[in-house]
């Protein structure tokens, strides 16, 4: 399909783009007709990348065995990767960031360059204490309206604490994945393999499952 963006649309990112504080780079893992959602993912960014200069985009190839795929541990296409010139946290999509998800793509980016996710300062305070590694997969899809709630979530996570991995998957994409963690209704989130939350849930609740599977 051709992604298209309407200019109402374009005109709202841009005004949440005066707000950027340093520059963003897209790490984006996708080669023209490579995979089904790869030829979509680049006019995305492409897109987004185009409504401010402080954007630029890094194109890598889907190669899992490429340096910058084994630099982000990146073992899926099409993927794309939020970093800052000050700030390199563990930010992740996996698939087109469309529908619903198109917003949270856009106030991640924000967030990134400001380095201020707006988050609960006790769930601030309990996120940086951790000091193992946290992987959080939250599964999607374009069509959810409470999907983008929970990718936020784990992402401002991944934002304040280098040893925590966020990943918002589309279920619809990588369907053999979702089919693995068992998930028939989403937003699904699988924090190490094997603890999992459904719904969108407050800040709390993330915390306390990643406490719990910590103690695991």
């Amino acid at each position: 399909m051709v992604v298209e963006i309407d200019e109402q649309t374009l005109e709202h990112v841009r005004e949440k783009f005066q707000n950027l504080k340093d520059d963003v780079k897209l790490y984006v893992f996708a080669t023209k007709d490579h995979c089904l959602g790869c030829n979509d993912t680049i006019d995305l960014i492409n897109i987004v990348a185009d409504q401010s200069p402080k954007i630029t985009i890094e194109q890598c190839t889907c190669e899992p065995d490429s340096e910058e795929a084994k630099e982000f541990n990146i073992d899926k296409f099409p993927a794309t990767v939020i970093h800052s010139t000050e700030r390199k946290p563990h930010v992740r999509y996996f698939g087109l960031p469309s529908g619903y998800e198109f917003g949270a793509l856009i106030d991640d980016i924000v967030d990134v360059s400001t380095g201020a996710p707006d988050l609960n300062p006790d769930t601030e305070k309990q996120i940086k204490e951790i000091s193992e590694k946290v992987h959080i997969q939250v599964f999607t899809t374009p069509t959810c309206p409470y999907c983008p709630r929970a990718v936020r979530t784990s992402h401002k996570l991944a934002m304040i604490n280098d040893n925590i991995t966020a990943d918002g998957i589309d279920g619809l994409e990588f369907r053999e994945l979702a089919q693995k963690y068992a998930v028939f209704a989403v937003p699904k989130i699988v924090i190490n393999e094997d603890t999992t939350i459904e719904g969108a849930v407050p800040e709390s609740v993330f915390v306390q499952k990643i406490q719990e599977a910590l103690e695991k």
